[in-house]
């Protein structure tokens, strides 16, 4: 019996040694390691952290454009992406601005396709109820943009969650096979459930994702 219950605890200590292993953080201070795509990166002091902040490149701002940094070293499959990010919109931007953040994952070689999960901060506390459904966004570049979703499956691959626009908000991105979940500010139950990503059971890199009308900012990410 005694070498049984050893026996056990040396098993524990080696998956969790394993599970350990398996787990990459990226702090995110620095912009060294990142391929920034259609953007700028530069770091900044944001609410108490120091954090990557993604800026439009002047020459491509213009309107449904997105602004990526791709994680070096990241060939994301099947897991876990958590990260802190904050988004509100521009200064300067129209009035339909949502300061949508988000992380892409899945991508495919020069971000010519990907899956995103991204918020929408400023829709969550609108005195609009429709509106606050589209808080939370699935997407699958290039072939399945937003208003494709929302016009082929009205309300699928997108809900309410309870957002602060540029406040601090921790996300969370689980994958397994062709279903993903996303999960906001430690919540127990997913916001949003997506059983059949767009791309299939594939693999590719993480990329924090912003739209050129967000003032967004990133902080400790953390793969599993």
């Amino acid at each position: 019996m005694l070498f049984n219950s050893m026996l056990r605890i040396v098993l524990s200590l080696v998956f969790l040694s394993a599970a350990h292993s398996q787990e990459k953080i990226f702090h995110l201070n620095s912009v060294d390691g990142l391929e920034v795509l259609n953007a700028k990166a530069e770091m900044a002091n944001y609410r108490g952290r120091r954090a990557v902040r993604l800026l439009p490149v002047q020459e491509h701002a213009t309107a449904n454009e997105s602004m990526l940094a791709v994680l070096a070293g990241t060939d994301f499959k099947n897991g876990t992406i958590e990260v802190d990010l904050a988004g509100a919109p521009r200064a300067g931007t129209p009035p339909d601005s949502r300061g949508f953040i988000g992380i892409a994952f899945h991508l495919r070689p020069q971000a010519s396709g990907f899956e995103c999960f991204y918020l929408r901060p400023t829709n969550a506390r609108a005195d609009d109820q429709l509106r606050r459904n589209h808080t939370a966004q699935y997407v699958s570049e290039p072939d399945f943009p937003w208003p494709r979703l929302r016009k082929e499956n009205p309300g699928m691959y997108e809900s309410y969650v309870d957002l602060e626009p540029g406040a601090w908000t921790k996300v969370k991105i689980v994958v397994a096979g062709t279903a993903a979940r996303l999960y906001v500010n430690d919540a127990r139950e997913p916001c949003l459930i997506v059983k059949d990503l767009k791309l299939g059971e594939s693999g590719g890199p993480i990329a924090l994702w912003a739209h050129i009308t967000t003032d967004g900012y990133f902080s400790e990410l953390t793969v599993r």
